[in-house]
């Protein structure tokens, strides 16, 4: 079982502590969470937190762009990876996202992946020029556009969102950029087994991960993408606090166990060491 380190509160100003402690306790991997603006007032529901109040949501949940922020912790640190949960991936021009993401893969060491996923928010799409009806049918183009920039030969995709080449991109990574997919409908669950090297699941508790890790399996085995050993499934369970709690996330399928802490600053810090003495040294 591998840890990763969720990053949600705005502790931009303790990045670069936060890496450091989290790899020197243990920790496998970061996530940044991602989003490019809040608009005042939204026709949208939020499903991770209550928009009620939009602009004391704004207010009280900074966000850094998730790519400066990986690069920042990255250039302190030596085997920790990285990854967005989720990147909001179809409000993006792809081949800039690709840019991006091969850029840092490269100069990290090949220590990101890209957490995917699509944005609940209609105004998102809307001020960025993209069409929201479409947000399921650009989601898997974007995928197929980066995966094909980031092998480093000409590439072209065409279709009716995007027009694209023959181009390269140089220099791109040594090997694949891992791409998770974030979601738990079913049809995040089908883009995951048919396209993509992992899942993220959202703070859920053990039962109802047992039957999303299930249904997922169901996909995988339908795609043909079941036998992959490297897939990998990142959970946080809400339910987990003991050893045995994250050994029987390993039992159900989950390859890495996602923890976060509602500290800042120093008390952070504190938890970080802490969960990696109590849990990450014994499971």
């Amino acid at each position: 079982m591998r840890f990763t380190l969720m990053l949600s509160r705005g502790e931009y100003r303790d990045f670069i502590a936060i890496a450091k402690a989290a790899e020197e306790s243990g920790f496998t991997s970061i996530t940044i969470p991602d989003s490019l603006f809040f608009p005042s007032s939204t026709v949208s529901k939020y499903p991770y937190a209550d928009t009620s109040n939009i602009r004391g949501y704004i207010e009280a949940t900074p966000f850094i762009e998730p790519f400066i922020a990986m690069t920042w912790m990255a250039a302190v640190t030596r085997t920790l990876r990285f990854y967005p949960a989720v990147m909001k991936v179809p409000v993006r021009q792809p081949l800039v996202l690709a840019k991006a993401l091969s850029s840092l893969a490269v100069i990290s060491g090949n220590r990101v992946s890209l957490g995917a996923g699509l944005s609940p928010w209609r105004e998102d799409f809307v001020y960025n020029g993209m069409d929201y009806e479409r947000r399921g049918e650009l989601m898997d183009e974007c995928i197929a556009i980066i995966r094909g920039a980031m092998t480093g030969e000409y590439f072209e995709f065409h279709s009716r969102n995007f027009d694209i080449g023959p181009m390269k991109l140089n220099p791109v990574a040594d090997r694949g950029v891992p791409i998770l997919y974030g979601g738990h409908s079913k049809p995040a669950l089908r883009r995951t087994a048919r396209l993509c090297d992992g899942w993220i699941s959202a703070n859920v508790d053990s039962d109802t991960l047992k039957k999303l890790i299930a249904q997922l399996n169901e996909y995988r085995e339908q795609f043909g993408t079941s036998g992959r050993r490297d897939f990998e499934i990142h959970v946080m369970d809400i339910t987990a606090s003991g050893v045995g709690d994250y050994r029987r996330l390993g039992e159900i399928g989950a390859t890495d166990a996602v923890a976060g802490f509602v500290t800042d600053g120093q008390a952070m810090l504190d938890d970080i060491r802490r969960f990696g003495d109590r849990i990450i040294a014994k499971v």
